[in-house]
């Protein structure tokens, strides 16, 4: 049985700028750091941060106050900004820059009178983060059958954003169901999709042909992940999404001769890692990586977590970066 591994996949740069920034909060500012939410959608990474002091949580009122702060990659609200500010908590953004730039962009939106449609997963904290940043009206699709039962302010006043984890061909569907059915919206077409999440399905696209079956190495809660799987079914091709390597069922490659593997975008390499070892133990005999995209991009940090800063934050601070 031979293994190809997808290229790209596991970590993009909005995941390692996030798992950094927790990292360089504790050695600058110590245990415990606070991070509402789980800063990525991977239990190992999370884990690994509470054995070094990272304390997550899913209400700041369990967050003592002056204490450190870390928003998760996913953005919150401005409400939630507005509160930890009130409770004088020290406030360090790890949102990735390509959220914040949907945030930005249904800000413009709203700002013009128009209502948003988020195009994205009802409950998903990035979608909860993206309609608690405008102050007019909002409302989240996820099927064609949304948009059909959708009921608007004013059809000539609409504008969209997306969830940037989504399957492009779904989102793609989304879209030009709005598009018909309200020809005056607004929007960016698929350009609020991340470049990884694109590289990742297209990676999977690419391996559809060449393999019997598909792993998927990520959290059942990571949305890039999930639709990872859904690209690979959407090609005929069986797939599987696994935590880790104690997921495995040996009868999946019954007649097998090809495996592919990938992992999320918030998934760690040293899980992939612990996965081709189990394979092994199957009758593994050689693993070839596919040539795919070389990802360069990379995010800055807060300048203050660059700079070493070993003061506690002003306590009216927001720390957010752009793009490098």
């Amino acid at each position: 049985m031979e293994i190809l591994l997808a290229q790209p996949r596991g970590f993009c740069a909005g995941v390692v700028r996030a798992v950094e920034i927790v990292e360089r909060a504790l050695e600058i500012y110590g245990a415990p750091v606070y991070v509402f939410h789980e800063i990525v959608h991977n239990r190992y990474v999370v884990d690994d941060l509470e054995k070094r002091g990272a304390v997550f949580v899913e209400s700041l009122d369990l967050v003592p106050s002056g204490s450190v702060i870390v928003f998760s990659a996913h953005g919150v609200s401005d409400a939630v900004v507005e509160r930890a500010e009130r409770r004088r908590l020290e406030i360090i953004d790890a949102t990735c820059p390509l959220v914040t730039k949907v945030h930005l962009q249904a800000q413009r939106y709203s700002a013009k009178g128009l209502e948003i449609i988020i195009i994205g997963h009802i409950g998903h904290e990035e979608v909860d983060g993206t309609m608690g940043s405008v102050s007019g009206p909002v409302q989240v699709v996820s099927t064609l059958d949304d948009v059909a039962a959708l009921a608007v302010i004013d059809p000539q006043r609409l504008a969209y954003v997306t969830q940037t984890t989504l399957s492009i061909d779904d989102t793609r569907e989304v879209i030009a169901a709005l598009k018909r059915r309200f020809p005056a919206i607004q929007g960016p077409d698929l350009d609020d999709i991340c470049y990884a999440t694109q590289n990742r399905q297209n990676a999977v696209r690419r391996l559809a042909s060449e393999v019997d079956v598909l792993l998927v190495v990520g959290a059942r809660n990571s949305s890039n992940s999930v639709r990872l799987c859904e690209v690979a079914l959407q090609q005929g091709l069986a797939a599987h999404l696994i935590q880790d390597e104690t997921e495995i069922d040996p009868n999946w490659f019954a007649g097998t001769q090809r495996v592919g593997v990938t992992a999320g975008a918030s998934a760690p390499e040293v899980l992939l890692h612990k996965v081709l070892e189990r394979l092994r133990e199957f009758g593994v005999t050689a693993t070839r990586e596919l040539d795919g995209v070389r990802e360069t991009v990379t995010f800055n940090l807060p300048k203050m977590l660059l700079a070493g800063k070993p003061a506690r934050l002003d306590s009216d601070s927001k720390v957010g970066a752009e793009p490098s």
